[in-house]
């Protein structure tokens, strides 16, 4: 397995979890019995990684480093960057450079919570020679996320929250990446969302046949939503 460093993102405005956003960042939020971010920190340090940034935004910043301190706890050591703005997923990966210091990085949403272990995903990674990866899931409801297109098997596009997904495969927000991603991010404009958007990172890679993907097993949730936040809850004890 590639030597890798981890980051979580742990920003946004939660606005989609008013009224439970309305004084504290959604990451913060309880699953199970532990606050929301706990379970994608716990994932990548089940995976060997012990270097983490965490990036969230600015109004909530205290609190989360309140929460999670040194890093100790969970046997990492964290580095924390503050996103000014809600300028999107790709945005705050951005301000993962200087951290990564040139090393591959494992990039997990601080809202998704699953049980399946990153390891293999890793070491699947490491072999493919491709410099990303991603993580897809069947879900009920596609027009939320990014959609992986396929033919014949073979994944040829990624469409971010498309009104007609053509598929029902969402992208999770589990990313794997070589150094080459923040050069992809410099050359990226703001989508009619006003966001640097992670679809358009993977789509870049995809069209450089430099993208690997996996199918997720188990169970795996966002939290994002009242919906999905409550379906995290009903499922983190059998993850």
């Amino acid at each position: 397995m590639r030597a890798t460093r981890g980051v979580v993102l742990a920003g946004g405005s939660g606005s989609r979890l008013f009224p439970l956003t309305k004084t504290t960042n959604k990451h913060l939020l309880p699953v199970g019995d532990v606050p929301m971010v706990y379970h994608p920190i716990r994932r990548l340090v089940e995976a060997g990684i012990d270097e983490l940034l965490v990036v969230t935004g600015a109004h909530h910043v205290g609190a989360i480093v309140s929460q999670l301190g040194s890093g100790a706890e969970f046997g990492c050591r964290f580095t924390y960057k503050v996103q000014d703005r809600a300028g999107g997923i790709a945005e705050a990966l951005g301000l993962a450079e200087d951290f990564a210091d040139g090393l591959p990085i494992a990039v997990v949403l601080g809202d998704n919570v699953f049980g399946c272990a990153l390891a293999p995903h890793l070491e699947a990674w490491a072999q493919s020679g491709k410099g990303s990866m991603i993580l897809v899931k069947e879900v009920g409801d596609p027009e939320r996320f990014g959609v992986a297109h396929f033919e014949a098997g073979r994944l040829v596009g990624i469409y971010e929250k498309p009104q007609s997904p053509p598929s029902r495969f969402a992208v999770t927000g589990v990313y794997f990446y070589d150094a080459g991603v923040y050069d992809i991010i410099r050359t990226l404009t703001p989508s009619a969302r006003g966001e640097l958007e992670i679809s358009e990172v993977n789509s870049r890679y995809l069209l450089d046949d430099n993208l690997h993907w996996a199918e997720m097993s188990g169970e795996w949730s966002d939290a994002g939503t009242h919906e999905s936040y409550r379906r995290a809850n009903n499922m983190v004890d059998r993850i």
